[in-house]
C-alpha cells in the first residue's frame, strides 16, 4: 500500500474512533445527567449523532439540554471530518488507485517462475521489453513515485512500489515464488544490498546485478549475483570493436535483433539417458532405430 492510501486509511480509523467515542460518551452522558437506561441513552446518542430530529424520550433538564447542544456540535465536526476525508480520496482518483493496487497484488499472487525486474530506468526498461517479447511474466520494482506514475498509466506492467532492498518489498513481489531476478538500480551499493537480500529469500533463483565501477563487480558476485553485466563497458567494447572487427560484430548483430528470427535455447532435463553426450547425427541413428518397422 502507497503512503497516500496508509494517510487515507490512518485518517478514516481516526474518524471513525471519534464517532464510537461520541456515541460512548453520550451514552454515558445521558446515563448520569437524566438517570436514562442504557438502552434510552443509547437511543438518544443515535438521533442526536445522526440528527435525524426525533423527540426526547423523556422531559429534559437543563444540564441535559446544554449537554445536548454539546453532543451535536461535536459530532457535526466529527461527520463533517469523516466525509471530508472519504470525499477527497474519490474526487482525487485514489479510490480508482487503490483497487487498481489490489488487483494489481493479486495478479502477482498468483505468478510463478516469474522474473522481479528491480528499477525501471534505461537498463530496466529495456530488459522489461525482451521479457515482454519472449513473453516471460515479470514485475516491476521502483521505489520513484514519478516513474510509478508512468507505469500505472501504461496499465500493461505489474508493478510493486518499495525500495528493493528491503525483504517485505521483494516479498510483496513474490520473490519465493520467482525464477529469476534482475537488479538495473544506478547505485552500485543498492544493488550489493539488493543481490544480499533476494539471495537470503531465495537460494534457487538466478540473479543477475548491474554494475557501474570495475570495483564493484567482485561484492556483487560475493554478494551471491549469478551474473554481473557492465552497461557502460559493454558499449564501449562494442562500438570499439564496430571499428577493428566490422564484419563479425554486423553479422552478430544481425542474428541477435535485426533478422527476423530469434536464438532460443532448449533444456534438455527430461531428455532420454541415451540422447545425452551425443551429436544430433547420433540422436537421429537412435531415433530412427527405436521407430517401429
Amino acid at each position: 500500500m502507497n503512503p497516500k492510501d496508509q494517510q487515507f486509511f490512518r485518517r478514516l480509523y481516526i474518524a471513525i474512533a471519534l464517532i464510537m467515542a461520541v456515541q460512548i460518551g453520550g451514552v454515558v452522558g445521558f446515563m448520569l445527567i437524566e438517570k436514562y437506561t442504557l438502552a434510552e441513552a443509547f437511543y438518544m446518542t443515535v438521533i442526536i449523532v445522526s440528527t435525524v430530529g426525533l423527540g426526547a424520550v423523556r422531559e429534559l433538564s437543563i444540564e441535559g439540554r446544554v449537554f445536548i447542544a454539546f453532543l451535536i456540535i461535536v459530532s457535526l465536526g466529527i461527520v463533517t471530518y469523516a466525509i471530508s476525508v472519504i470525499t477527497n480520496y474519490i474526487v482525487e482518483g485514489d479510490l480508482q488507485k487503490y483497487y487498481k493496487f489490489k488487483k494489481v497484488k493479486t495478479q502477482i499472487e498468483k505468478l510463478n517462475d516469474h522474473i522481479i525486474v528491480c528499477g525501471f530506468g534505461r537498463n530496466g526498461k529495456q530488459a522489461c521489453e525482451q521479457l515482454r517479447i519472449h513473453s516471460r511474466n515479470f514485475v516491476v520494482v521502483e521505489s520513484k513515485a514519478e516513474i510509478i506514475e508512468l507505469i500505472r498509466k501504461g496499465n500493461e506492467t505489474l508493478f510493486v512500489e518499495g525500495d528493493a532492498t528491503k525483504d517485505e518489498t521483494l516479498l510483496a513481489a513474490g520473490i519465493e515464488r520467482a525464477k529469476a531476478l534482475i537488479t538495473t538500480l544506478p547505485n552500485d551499493a543498492d544493488n550489493v544490498f539488493v543481490v544480499l537480500t533476494a539471495r537470503g529469500l531465495n537460494s534457487k533463483m538466478k540473479i543477475i546485478s548491474r554494475a557501474s565501477e570495475d570495483s564493484s563487480f567482485n561484492k556483487i558476485k560475493r554478494a551471491g549475483a549469478d551474473n554481473v553485466i557492465m552497461p557502460d563497458k559493454i558499449g564501449g567494447v562494442h562500438m570499439a570493436s564496430l571499428i577493428a572487427q566490422p564484419d563479425v560484430l554486423e553479422f552478430v548483430d544481425v542474428i541477435t535483433g535485426k533478422a527476423n528470427f530469434d536464438l532460443e535455447e532448449i533444456c534438455f532435463c527430461d531428455c532420454k539417458t541415451e540422447f545425452l553426450e551425443k551429436k544430433l547425427s547420433e540422436i537421429n541413428q537412435i531415433a530412427a532405430s527405436e521407430e517401429p518397422m
